[in-house]
This record gives structure tokens, C-alpha cells and sequence, in this order.
């Protein structure tokens, strides 16, 4: 598979670091020379010179035989432009651009279908607003990601001592739970992931990532130790990009809402456009202001401001006056690890989100969508099972399938199959597969191959 990266920042950074692993062949373009020095130093990926808008050079990468070009700088008409041209010189090829302005999303159906025939279009803040969502259905868990339209859920959370399934072997798990209601998908102890089996027991402190369909979490989570809390009262802090959209979708979803912007002109927009939310003009950090609009009765703190050391600030403080949860926009990823390490219980970042949405067009066969664990340790795929696959039409423990890699579940016409040795696919079936990263390639070729 030959991928073409315009953008050498730090969405095409990451997703060439992935790819030059998976040993895929892999050419970025930058008309920044020292980003392209740093991509050349640290991977082993062909770099290129030139603006990503420019033919000359998209044919100089070779685009004519690509099979996906991902367009990712930080300028929305660089991106376009690029797209224009690939379907220009490669019509076939799969084009995903990164948009950010809200007026060219407008459009997002014209320029997936109409214009410029882009496969796929990320807004990096839409994302971001879905990963919030998420997070909010399930807000005892410190990972949240949906499959099969949001129908199943894949959840992490820390195994606390006194759970009733601290010592327990997952082979005993039905005597707990009905086997079909929860999948063990993976578990992390001291820093290392594994993928279980029946024999595994599992451990307090153990940080454990479950498959489960919505309507069990309550029940779930009660065996982690955990009562499940009804989110009713949001502050969003931050009338921006990310703030203005999520307040909106929460007004659709009943919740009260009150949002804190700064700027007065900001204020009286969002006054005009929002039906139920509360806008409030001030600063997150001035506790006055804070303990005024009683932030202690609040159930959650969202803050999303370009200003990240802002966001921080102030969940901190509305966590010390009495808010329950906490969300924090942060846009640099490598300081993720060390808010979480001070007391935020989530974080979302444009970046991150945009990354998860493009996972999926850089996987062969039909997948759907994917989610990464544990950065590059572990990957989960959801796919459907095409006729032509390899791992259609024989029991399980008859497949050529690599033991790096477990089917979760297996879902079909709405039921939920739990996979055993004797499962036979079928054509249509929707597959959740755990692989680690070092055997994607193989996991790739059975779900596209020939038998």
C-alpha cells in the first residue's frame, strides 16, 4: 500500500511514524524544510520538498500509483487544493483532507460527492465534540469509543481492589455476568498489554478494556466498584469553534446548560443562536465569579478555549469547588499523560480526535472504523466481513489467523455473537478484531484476501 502525506505537522508526523512500522510505503510532502528533517531523521519514509498544492510535485511523489492520499496541514485551501489536483492526475485514489473552517464544512457533501470526490472530510472540532458526547455517555470510564453506530462500546477503566472481579479468571466471568453482556478485549498491568485468555485472572489495578452493547454499562460498572452518575447540569467554558456546537447539541439532549465566554461580541451571538443555554460573560478562572454561578452543583466541566493552560486552570478549580467531572481541551499531545497525572479526568484534543477518524482509510478491506489502544501497542478494528475474505465461511479454529489477533464479537442483523472456536462468518457480518500492531498487515490481508 503507497500513502501520500501532504502536511509533515503533527497529524502527518503521527500517522507516517504508524505507517513506516507497518512497513507501508510512505512519502511525505512539506514545503517546510526543518519539518521534513525531522520526519527524514526519525522514520524511514521518502520525504519531498514543495507545496502540496502544487501538480508538479504531487506527480513528482508519485501519486499516480497511490492508493490514498491524505491531505493534513494546518491551511484548509493547501488541503483542498491538493485533493483538486490528486483527482485530477489520479482520479481513483482515496482523498482525505483535513478541514477546519466551518464555512468550507458547510459544503462537506459537495466536496465528497459534487466537486472534488473526497473520500472522507475531518473538522478536527466536530470531532472533538463527538469524543465529548462519548465521553458523557459513559462518564465513570476513562476511555470511551463506539462501534456499530454506537450500538456496542468499548470501554476502559482501572480495575479498583475492592471489585468483585479482582482475582477472578475470566473463564469465571459468566458466573458474574452473563457471557454475552461483556468481552475482555485487553488488559494493561505495569505499563504491559495483554491480550487475555480464559486462564488470565484479572488484578486490581489492572486497566481493562471491555466490549459491551449501551443498555449493560449500568450493570457493568457496578461490577467495577462503580455507580453510574446521570449527567444533568454542564458548564462549557469556551464559546469558540467547540464550545458553540457542543452546547448545542446538549440543549437537544435536555441537558442544562450554562457556557462562560469571555468576549462581550461572542456572548451576544451565542445569546441569539442557542434556544436554553445560558451564556455567561466572564473568565473560568476567577472563582468568585465561579462560586456566583454555583460550580459546585455542576455535574461536569467542559473547557474547550483555544487556550489550553485556560482549560486547565479552570477545571482544576471547579474541580476544588465541588464540580463532579471534569473535561479539558489540550492541543499539545505529549502534555495528555501529565494533565491526567494532576487530577482532570479527561482530556480531548483536535488533534488526537482527527487522528481516530482517519484510521479507517488507511486499513485494507471494508473497515468501518478503528481505534487505537495504548498508542501504537494495539488496535481495534471493525470491519465487514466481505465475500471474498478469507475469514468468511469456516469455523474459526479452522482460519489461518495470526494468535496476535482476537474477534471480539461478531454482529449480525442486530444480534451480538460472541465468537467461539466453531463460528463460521458470513458474508456481511460486521467483526470486531483486537490485533497488536505488529500483525495489522496479516489481520489486513485476511479481511480483503481470497480464500
Amino acid at each position: 500500500m503507497k500513502i501520500i502525506i501532504v502536511g509533515a505537522g503533527e497529524v502527518g508526523y503521527h500517522f507516517a511514524e504508524w505507517l513506516a512500522l507497518e512497513k507501508k510505503e510512505v512519502v511525505v510532502i512539506d514545503i517546510n524544510p526543518e519539518a521534513l528533517r525531522r520526519v527524514g531523521d526519525h522514520l524511514d519514509v521518502q520525504i519531498l520538498q514543495g507545496s502540496g498544492s502544487n501538480p508538479r510535485v504531487l506527480e513528482e511523489s508519485g501519486l499516480k500509483t497511490a492508493d490514498l492520499i491524505l491531505a493534513v496541514t494546518d491551511k484548509d485551501e493547501v488541503n483542498l487544493i491538493a485533493c483538486f489536483f490528486a483527482n485530477v492526475i489520479a482520479p481513483s485514489i482515496q482523498k482525505v483532507a483535513l478541514i477546519r473552517n466551518p464555512d468550507y464544512i458547510y459544503y462537506r457533501e459537495a466536496l465528497t460527492r459534487d466537486i472534488l470526490n473526497i473520500s472522507l472530510v475531518i473538522n478536527p472540532e466536530m470531532e472533538v465534540v463527538n469524543s465529548i458526547l462519548r465521553i458523557m455517555s459513559a462518564p465513570e470510564v476513562e476511555e470511551v469509543n463506539d462501534f456499530v453506530g454506537g450500538r456496542l462500546k468499548m470501554l476502559g477503566k482501572h480495575l479498583p481492589p475492592e471489585s468483585p472481579l479482582n482475582g477472578l479468571k475470566l473463564m469465571q466471568l459468566p458466573e458474574k455476568i452473563e457471557r454475552n453482556r461483556m468481552i475482555i478485549a485487553a488488559l494493561v498491568r505495569d505499563e504491559q498489554l495483554i491480550i487475555p485468555k480464559g486462564k488470565d485472572t484479572l488484578r486490581g489495578g489492572d486497566f481493562v478494556y471491555f466490549v459491551c452493547q449501551s443498555r449493560d454499562i449500568e450493570e457493568i460498572l457496578r461490577l467495577f466498584g462503580k455507580k453510574t452518575t446521570s449527567l444533568k447540569n454542564i458548564l462549557v467554558v469556551g464559546g469558540g469553534n467547540i464550545g458553540f456546537p457542543l452546547a448545542k447539541e446538549l440543549e437537544t439532549r435536555r441537558f442544562n446548560v450554562k457556557l462562560i465566554e469571555k468576549d462581550p461580541q461572542r456572548c451576544q451571538m451565542l445569546s441569539a443562536k442557542l434556544n436554553r443555554t445560558i451564556v455567561l460573560q466572564g473568565l473560568a478562572t476567577d472563582q468568585k465569579f465561579l462560586e456566583q454561578e454555583n460550580i459546585g452543583h455542576m455535574d461536569m466541566v467542559v473547557a474547550v478555549t483555544w487556550d489550553e493552560e485556560m482549560n486547565i486552570l479552570s477545571c482544576l478549580l471547579a474541580k476544588q469547588l465541588g464540580a463532579k467531572k471534569t473535561i479539558a481541551r489540550v492541543n499539545k499531545v505529549p502534555y495528555i499523560p501529565l494533565v491526567l497525572a494532576i487530577g482532570i479526568d479527561h482530556i480531548v484534543s483536535p488533534r488526537l480526535s482527527a487522528i481516530n477518524a482517519l484510521f479507517p482509510y488507511m486499513r485494507r478491506g471494508k473497515v468501518i472504523s478503528s481505534v487505537s489502544i495504548r498508542g501504537k501497542a494495539a488496535e481495534v478494528l471493525e470491519a465487514e466481513a466481505l465475500a471474498k475474505s478469507a475469514i468468511v465461511g469456516k469455523p474459526l479454529k479452522d482460519l489461518q489467523f495470526p494468535k496476535e489477533a482476537l474477534f471480539l464479537c461478531v454482529f449480525r442483523r442486530d444480534e451480538v455473537i460472541i465468537p467461539g472456536g466453531d463460528t463460521v462468518i458470513e458474508p456481511g457480518d460486521r467483526v470486531l478484531i483486537l490485533s497488536t500492531g505488529a500483525v495489522i498487515p496479516l489481520v489486513e490481508q485476511a479481511l480483503m484476501g481470497k480464500r
